[in-house]
C-alpha cells in the first residue's frame, strides 16, 4: 500500500515494530534542535518503538526507554544536540513534578512526546503531529500532520527519506 499524500498529512501503514523504528530513524535524521514531534496513539501503538528509530537517527548513545514513570529522560547526541523523550501520560493538568517544559520544549534539543493531547497548553502551535492506530496484530497506522512551515519542510524530506516520492 501506498501512502496517502497531500501537502500536511501522509499517511501510511507499518507492518512491524522493525519497520516503526526504521521509519522514526529516518525521521530522527531529519531532526533539528527546536523541533517537537508529538506522537498520539492508544497503548501499544508504536509511539515507544519510533521514538526509539528517532533517537538512533540522531545517533543517541543509550537505549531509548518509556518516560511513563518519569515524565521525561533526556539523551544526548553524537553531534551534542539533546533529544527530550517526553511522557505525558501520567500528568495532570499543569503538573510537571522534576522537569520545566520550556527547557526540553521547542529550545535547544530536540522534544518527542507521548500522550501529548494530555499537555497541549505546553505545546507550541508549529509541530509534527503522528496519529497512530492499531490496524492489526504487527500492523500500525501512522498519520502525520504538519502544523508549519519548518514541519511542511520536514514532511517533505521525510517523505523523500522513507518513500522516495
Amino acid at each position: 500500500m501506498s501512502p496517502v499524500l497531500t501537502e500536511d498529512d501522509l499517511d501510511f501503514i507499518s507492518h512491524s515494530e522493525a519497520q516503526t523504528r526504521r521509519l522514526g530513524e529516518r525521521l530522527g535524521g531529519l531532526l533539528q534542535p527546536g523541533d517537537v514531534i508529538c506522537l498520539e496513539g492508544p497503548l501499544g501503538s508504536g509511539k515507544t518503538r519510533f521514538a526509539q528509530g528517532i533517537g538512533r537517527g540522531m545517533a543517541v548513545q543509550g537505549i531509548i526507554a518509556s518516560p511513563t514513570y518519569t515524565i521525561a529522560n533526556e539523551y544526548r547526541s553524537a553531534s551534542g544536540v539533546k533529544l527530550y523523550h517526553l511522557d505525558f501520560y501520567r500528568l495532570s493538568k499543569g503538573d510537571f513534578p522534576g522537569f520545566d517544559p520550556d527547557e526540553c520544549i521547542g529550545g535547544a534539543g530536540v522534544a518527542v512526546i507521548e500522550w501529548p493531547e494530555r499537555g497541549r497548553d505546553f505545546l507550541p502551535q508549529q509541530n509534527l503531529w503522528i496519529v497512530f492506530r492499531h490496524v492489526g496484530e504487527m500492523k500500525r497506522g501512522l498519520l502525520l500532520h504538519a502544523n508549519g512551515d519548518r514541519y511542511r519542510e520536514l514532511m517533505r524530506a521525510f517523505r523523500r527519506a522513507a518513500f522516495g516520492v
